[in-house]
């Protein structure tokens, strides 16, 4: 598959939980991170998205946001997958923020270059990805 989406997390499907209008997937990642998508039932249908299937959660690096410190706040998105920072590509107003999850998987993150100065985002810093699930578009083969 060639696609400029940035981040392509795989895994196996493990919970559908249908929805007269939406569908929540559950994925498992490699080392026990789980990717939440929300996808509408009809597409979730129309994929065959069942438990045990393999699958592939597509994100948007923009649509990620990075967190060094909750500071006791909660979040409302599902997906909070904690990592350590590989590489930060700075470019002119933006960077490109790598996180490798425990399991081996990469995210990758477009945040402001004043976001990778004010979170002190550098290689080996341990960071958190957020990604609400209706960001999270799903494909099967």
């Amino acid at each position: 598959m060639k696609i400029s989406t940035r981040n392509k997390l795989e895994g196996t499907i493990s919970a559908v939980n249908n929805g007269p209008v939406s569908t929540e997937i559950t994925i498992d990642l490699a080392g026990g991170d789980k990717l939440i998508a929300v996808v509408t039932s009809e597409s979730a249908r129309s994929l065959g998205l069942t438990k045990g299937k393999k699958a592939v959660g597509l994100i948007k690096a923009p649509l990620v946001a990075l967190l060094t410190d909750a500071g006791g706040y909660k979040f409302s998105a599902r997906n909070q997958l904690t990592g350590v920072v590989t590489k930060v590509n700075k470019g002119a107003v933006n960077s490109e923020v790598s996180l490798r999850l425990k399991g081996g998987s990469e995210v990758y993150a477009i945040v402001t270059n004043e976001a990778v100065t004010e979170l002190n985002l550098a290689a080996n810093t341990p960071a958190t990805a957020l990604i609400k699930a209706s960001h999270v578009i799903v494909g099967v083969q």
